[in-house]
């Protein structure tokens, strides 16, 4: 059988256990926008989809000044709108920048308390996203920048439905998520009560977000860990091109795309069905902090690499492929190679994560970059915050993570240490709050 790597391959991470142990339609977005990247459900997806790639044009963007060098758009200006069917930061271009947060309720804190803060939250967030300032706490860290396609998405944790005594809303799709093998898991940096997604292309815009939301927050609800990320900013190549991750791998090729048949089925909650009504037009969102063993994969040779992978370096096609194919050329995995072994060899991580093996399941990515100095052993504390959105994760991330865990070959180059799921309600209607279909 054809592997990818022998043992010489294997990633070292002394500080590691031993393996095994502990209805909707696309918001805003028309054809032409729609610049993006067809689907695979994908849990790293390193060369083939961790990262979203909606490669699109920056809606309701005045034309001008500040304006991307050769496109004519203005990451300034840029806005996202707030209301809507579906929340921000869901089926948007990514931004360039992120900041992720969770807060964990205070003691005693009932559901007014918490309906109270999500509308002081969508009042704000709606305002920011216009570029206006904040109507409270207003710290002008971002006074003379404008919007900069600013998104914020909310999610619940499984926590809160306890403590607002509404556990009977809880939906089945909270379930906690499993243990995976060789997960080395931090309970301190996963889970909270409340979640935040705050993305913009500029990162003064994200903290100073952040930072006025977190004081709007104080007394009802606590910081419970904050991560930031990055992404390639918009205009930083010549034409519009799939990003790249810390391993160098083109990540987002494979990714459902809103103008895809069933694309709503895979990412958002239909009524019905077994979910609440009230997180009907919502998703689920999964969230991963995974460590790269950079050190490790750099030692590898670029061939190795790319079987691995399953695909070329250089430009993101798959293993097989002709010479002038691209990173959009349909992956054959029957192809082989001169020898008549498999082209993409049998633990190749686009292979195990191809949704031929694993029923057709998908899920929506937007995975950031993070890349936070040095560990106590000298190796860098960098690789990916997996963000994906699904209608379920017990048929979406769940069983593609257990199968990656199995047999993916990438998986001994990744230390999964966080991990998060999180209910993210339907969009706020005009002069409405994200959350009002649950809280009332």
């Amino acid at each position: 059988m054809e592997t990818s790597t022998d043992s010489t391959d294997r990633a070292v991470d002394p500080g590691a256990p031993a393996a095994g142990t502990a209805p909707g339609t696309a918001r805003g977005f028309t054809r032409r926008a729609l610049l993006g990247t067809a689907g695979a459900g994908l849990v790293i997806g390193a060369g083939a989809g961790a990262a979203a790639a909606l490669v699109a044009e920056r809606r309701d963007a005045p034309a001008g000044a500040g304006a991307e060098p050769g496109t004519g758009r203005g990451l300034g200006p840029a806005r996202v709108a707030f209301h809507g069917e579906h929340q921000a930061g869901i089926l948007e271009p990514q931004q360039a920048r992120v900041q992720l947060a969770a807060f964990d309720l205070a003691g005693g804190v009932g559901r007014d308390a918490v309906r109270a803060l999500l509308q002081r939250w969508s009042r704000t967030v709606a305002r920011l996203a216009v570029g206006e300032p904040a109507d409270e706490f207003e710290n002008q860290i971002a006074l003379d920048a404008g919007p900069c396609s600013l998104a914020v998405t909310f999610g619940f944790g499984a926590g809160l439905f306890e403590k607002t005594g509404l556990a009977d809303h809880r939906p089945a799709g909270l379930e906690p998520l499993p243990a995976f093998p060789a997960d080395v898991l931090d309970p301190a940096r996963g889970d909270g009560d409340l979640f935040v997604q705050i993305g913009a292309d500029d990162a003064l815009v994200a903290v100073h977000a952040l930072r006025v939301l977190q004081r709007q927050a104080a007394g009802t609800a606590a910081l419970r860990w904050q991560m930031s990320g990055f992404a390639r900013t918009p205009g930083a190549t010549a034409t519009p091109m799939t990003g790249r991750n810390l391993m160098g791998q083109v990540d987002g090729t494979n990714n459902p795309r809103p103008d895809e048949e069933g694309f709503a089925a895979k990412v958002f909650v239909a009524a019905g069905g077994g979910q609440p009504d009230w997180l009907a037009g919502g998703s689920f969102l999964v969230l991963r902090r995974i460590r790269m063993l950079l050190d490790s994969w750099e030692a590898l040779p670029v061939d190795r690499q790319e079987r691995v992978i399953g695909r070329r370096k250089s430009d993101g096609a798959p293993l097989g492929a002709a010479a002038d194919a691209g990173e959009r050329t349909p992956v054959d995995l029957d192809a082989r190679a001169a020898d008549g072994s498999l082209a993409v060899p049998a633990d190749a991580h686009i292979r195990v994560a191809a949704p031929v093996a694993n029923g057709g399941a998908a899920m929506l990515r937007r995975g950031f970059s993070y890349h936070d100095g040095l560990l106590a052993d000298g190796s860098p504390d960098a690789g990916l915050l997996f963000l994906a959105f699904q209608a379920d994760p017990r048929t979406g991330f769940t069983p593609v993570q257990r199968k990656l865990a199995r047999g993916d070959g990438l998986s001994r180059f990744l230390r999964h240490e966080a991990s998060g799921l999180y209910a993210v309600p339907p969009g706020a209607p005009p002069g409405g709050y994200v959350g009002q279909t649950l809280f009332g």
